[in-house]
């Protein structure tokens, strides 16, 4: 004989699985018609949590609760993994409040479409086909459309093993300094977390700067920025496919090859441009030079550590930067900008047409026309957001124009190297960052996806009339 249950018991029950039902169709009705905007309300539903935490007075050091201003700046930063600050992470949080804010790196870390798909794969427990095509394309494809839910498994899991890897080599180096077990420890995890998710928040009160020629530590970071910036499809053929670059597809060895460029140019340039200037790298030996350039190139890209005072250096090292942070990474990674395979792409179309070529061609591929529009679009996307909020910033505050550019890019890039100007700004003007650093995070991935899907049945075709161009 079976028992009954309460009847108030069963309605309670019911409540919630009518609360469930109706979170799942919302999850699969938003991933099936227009998962683009399910990222964007991922990423803002993670961002007001992450507010909320940090705003508790348990957070704060003070045991105050903390400006919605600066919680909502954090958080923003954190998620978005910028690395750009209001407050000291040192000074201002507690511990409880550094790890609410490495587990908002870890989570922004996987990005925004990642992170939609998990969410309707965890609520719905499957993913439509137009779901599953989004989280394909966010990892550029890699993998057949039946192995999605295997491959957010595999991006997470790589995620994990990376940090835990740089985690071990670093304890044991701020053990040596003279940190206790659990303060190395945590240093250890903290560092490994934010270089691998290119975030560059740092627990340390005067940051990286007392390591500035200590190679266990800044080799470790650069390693796992480098990482990072690569993207997990690159991370994934890598471990699949080793160092063949004949078995690499097409992304991978654009990847590979732009970001390689990037960091021997950037490093050279960057160490002419301060080899002699006393107020960063000019008084110090050649070896140390070497690696503070080696540095600063990974940085710029996104990391955005710094063992010099950004304002210190020289107008043209800054101005080069600026153009350092707006290139980025690598596309579905945890690094900013405008990404790499962006500027391949559009460097590519410029040789063909110098060239008088008819297609775009690179390792014996064709670079689809549709690619190209989508990667104009992206930057010219980035530089309006870039003028526009520099325009803003400058009306609100007065201050250089160098100073501005160079604070709205590193936000813009999710970069996070500051000339402090972000302290400084006044409420609104934090929101105009806030708003920058989540444009540059979930406004090109997504603007990119969107247009690559978003396609419509054109049963006419207007005659064609060529103006004149440039």
């Amino acid at each position: 004989m079976t028992r009954q249950q309460p009847s108030w018991l069963a309605e309670r029950e019911h409540g919630r699985f009518w609360l469930l039902r109706t979170l799942r169709d919302f999850v699969d009705s938003v991933a099936n018609s227009s998962p683009a905007r399910l990222a964007l309300i991922v990423y803002v539903a993670v961002i007001l949590v992450f507010t909320g935490l940090l705003s508790l007075p348990a957070a704060s050091r003070d045991g105050q609760i903390t400006p919605l201003y600066d919680a909502f700046f954090t958080a923003v930063s954190a998620v978005c993994v910028t690395g750009l600050t209001v407050v000291s992470t040192a000074i201002h949080w507690t511990f409880l409040g550094q790890a609410v804010i490495l587990l908002a790196i870890f989570i922004g870390g996987l990005g925004t479409l990642t992170l939609a798909s998990l969410l309707a794969l965890m609520v719905s427990k499957r993913l439509g086909v137009r779901g599953k095509l989004i989280a394909q394309s966010a990892m550029s494809n890699a993998g057949r459309l039946g192995e999605v839910g295997t491959l957010l498994r595999i991006v997470i899991t790589t995620s994990v093993i990376i940090e835990v890897v740089l985690a071990l080599i670093l304890f044991p180096r701020f053990l040596m300094l003279g940190e206790s077990f659990p303060q190395a420890a945590w240093h250890g995890i903290f560092y490994s977390i934010s270089s691998f998710n290119n975030a560059g928040f740092t627990p340390h009160t005067d940051g990286l700067v007392p390591y500035e020629t200590d190679e266990w530590i800044l080799i470790p970071l650069m390693v796992g920025g480098f990482l990072g910036s690569l993207g997990f499809p690159v991370v994934m053929v890598l471990l699949e496919r080793g160092w063949r670059f004949n078995k690499w597809n097409l992304h991978t060895k654009i990847t590979v090859e732009v970001s390689l460029i990037l960091l021997v140019v950037g490093a050279l340039v960057w160490g002419a441009m301060e080899w002699s200037n006393p107020a960063t790298i000019g008084g110090m030996s050649v070896w140390d030079k070497t690696l503070h350039a080696a540095f600063a190139s990974v940085m710029t890209r996104s990391l955005g550590f710094n063992l010099v005072d950004m304002n210190n250096l020289e107008p043209t090292t800054m101005l080069f930067t600026d153009a350092l942070m707006f290139a980025g990474g690598g596309s579905a990674s945890t690094a900013g900008g405008i990404k790499v395979t962006t500027i391949a792409i559009v460097f590519l179309a410029i040789v063909a047409e110098a060239r008088g070529d008819r297609d775009v061609k690179i390792h014996g591929r064709t670079i689809p026309e549709g690619a190209m529009r989508v990667a104009i679009s992206v930057i010219v996307m980035g530089a309006t957001f870039v003028a526009v909020a520099s325009g803003i910033l400058l009306a609100l505050t007065g201050a250089s124009l160098d100073r501005v550019l160079f604070e709205v890019i590193s936000a813009f890039a999710t970069c996070g190297l500051s000339t402090g100007l972000s302290a400084e700004l006044p409420p609104e003007g934090k929101y105009v960052l806030c708003a920058l650093m989540f444009a540059g995070r979930v406004g090109t991935i997504t603007l990119a996806a969107a247009l690559a899907l978003r396609e419509r049945r054109q049963l006419f075709h207007y005659p064609e009339e060529r103006p004149i161009i440039g």
